[in-house]
């Protein structure tokens, strides 16, 4: 898909601070002027919403790998025709926190040997990747930490405990490496200011004149 817009994803374990990040940029990208959309996954359209509650909330081993993925590719399907597609259309700016990598991570390898299948669908229902993806790196223990003392009831994921989050940074980490070409890994295990003030360089380079 074309787009006259900048679609940015910010990716990273639970905890990592990406989510922080992603609005520290937007609010700096609006600060210069730009036309900004702040969105997230699994969500960012009413359709996504709603099964973000289904994906994100209850016993860990409510939905099967096979199962989520589905359901997460259907929220993406959601999000992408009705908030990402039209504001990139319009030639503004999409900060998304977590994207489809998000899913190649969590149920195409983390859950089981399903990488391939998460792409399969991506490129049937999705066919597209962000221009810039911006990978906040922490340390497991930390970031589990930190996730678990947000209380939230949509700690799933975090239930998994801390291999699940240790095999996430070595799958993002390689994904990196994979896509070298729109990742860019930022340190998160620093102050949230200086971790802005890298995401702000890297993203300066990016943007439409």
């Amino acid at each position: 898909m074309s787009h006259a817009g900048l679609f940015i994803s910010f990716e990273g374990i639970d905890g990592s601070g990406k989510s922080t990040q992603a609005r520290l940029l937007a609010d700096h990208l609006r600060g210069l002027g730009h036309d900004v959309v702040l969105t997230r996954e699994p969500g960012g359209s009413p359709g996504a919403e709603e099964i973000r509650a289904l994906v994100l909330q209850g016993d860990p081993d409510r939905w099967s790998a096979r199962t989520e993925i589905l359901l997460f590719t259907a929220a993406r399907r959601d999000h992408l025709e009705r908030t990402i597609q039209p504001a990139l259309e319009a030639g503004k700016i999409v900060i998304c926190d977590r994207f489809a990598d998000s899913t190649r991570m969590y149920q195409g390898l983390s859950r089981g040997d399903l990488r391939a299948m998460v792409d399969d669908l991506h490129r049937l229902m999705i066919g597209m990747e962000p221009d810039l993806t911006v990978l906040i790196d922490m340390d497991p223990t930390k970031g589990l930490s930190r996730a678990l003392a947000r209380q939230t009831v949509e700690e799933r994921f975090e239930d998994f405990g801390e291999e699940l989050q240790q095999a996430m940074r070595t799958g993002f980490l390689a994904l990196a490496d994979e896509f070298a070409e729109r990742f860019v890994t930022i340190d998160g295990g620093r102050g949230i200011d200086e971790v802005a003030a890298d995401v702000q360089q890297v993203v300066s380079t990016r943007l439409p004149s």
